[in-house]
């Protein structure tokens, strides 16, 4: 039996979206159309939400991550960014608790109600979360989330802007490492550098079947051998796995070298020592703030009492 993949497909003008768990490209043209409303005769291309590529060929679209959100298009119609679009579209969402198979959650990405769960008690958790869990939840309606929260509508309003400035904090990182990439790879070409070589290489792999023996699931194992600089896309905890796990099982489950694969544990233990500091920062911040109210507002009782025996 050939295994479903689960994906989210939208219009264009991102107003209507739903959970879909197809096994092919085609079928997924033919359940989006009929989910979206569209006539079932309709010449529709797929492509990818966030960025626009043009998904055609069958093998690329297998090798897409679970939850990857497609867009489908007629042919008199042109991907536009969301900030393209005028009116006020609503994000693309499906039933909070989209469930397939009986789970709450897909693949391991945990419900958004347990995410703002780790909010509520701990606001600085933001930092640890994934992409994908960020995304997750800022999707979630402001009044659901502020319900979950025990938030007002301002604050969670102002919560859900830091998520989506995390989330663009993080891309304008990669773009960064990149485009410095490009500038030694520029340099070396010219001769102006000498070559580096698997290390400075982002070789496509070979698509090796891993089991998650590990513990990792098959989509972090898909973002750590597909995506540049996964490191800033992981969670806190799949961080932690990369480093506990170490360079020689990381080998073994990614078909990489030992110089990329030192790599990524390097950066996977960068990027986490980085998350963990101002985590601290902030902890440190909130313990401050606390004791020195405490003092004042002892010191404004005092001042009181003082005036109320002078008269």
């Amino acid at each position: 039996m050939t295994e479903l993949k689960v994906c989210k497909v939208c219009n264009i003008s991102r107003q209507k979206c739903y959970g879909l768990a197809v096994t092919s490209l085609d079928q997924l043209k033919l359940k989006g159309c009929e989910a979206l409303g569209f006539s079932p005769s309709a010449s529709v291309s797929v492509v990818l939400e966030e960025d626009g590529t043009i998904v055609e060929d069958e093998a690329y679209f297998l090798c897409l991550p679970e939850n990857t959100k497609f867009m489908l298009l007629h042919a008199d119609e042109i991907w536009m960014h969301t900030h393209q679009i005028g009116g006020t579209a609503q994000p693309c969402r499906e039933s909070a608790n989209m469930e397939i198979d009986g789970k709450d959650d897909v693949d391991g990405f945990e419900s958004w109600r347990s995410l703002a769960e780790q909010l509520r008690q701990d606001l600085a958790s933001i930092i640890l979360m994934s992409e994908a869990n960020l995304q997750s939840l800022i999707e979630v309606p402001c009044s659901d989330l502020a319900a979950a929260l025990n938030f007002s509508q301002q604050k969670t309003q102002d919560l859900l802007d830091t998520l989506q400035r995390m989330l663009d904090r993080r891309e304008e990182e990669r773009q960064s490492k990149e485009l410095l990439w490009l500038y030694l790879k520029a340099m070396e070409r010219e001769g102006a550098l000498d070559p580096q070589e698997e290390s400075a290489k982002l070789d496509e792999t070979d698509g090796v079947q891993v089991e998650a023996a590990a513990g990792f699931n098959s989509t972090t194992l898909m973002v750590l051998r597909d995506k540049k600089y996964p490191e800033t896309r992981l969670s806190n905890e799949e961080l932690q796995m990369v480093v506990r796990q170490g360079v020689e099982v990381m080998m073994e489950l990614l078909g990489w070298d030992s110089e990329r694969t030192s790599a990524l544990v390097q950066a996977c233990k960068s990027e986490l020592s980085k998350r963990l500091k101002r985590v601290q920062a902030l902890q440190s911040i909130s313990a401050h703030n606390q004791s020195t109210s405490q003092p004042q507002a002892e010191r404004e009782t005092r001042a009181k009492r003082s005036k109320k025996h002078t008269h």
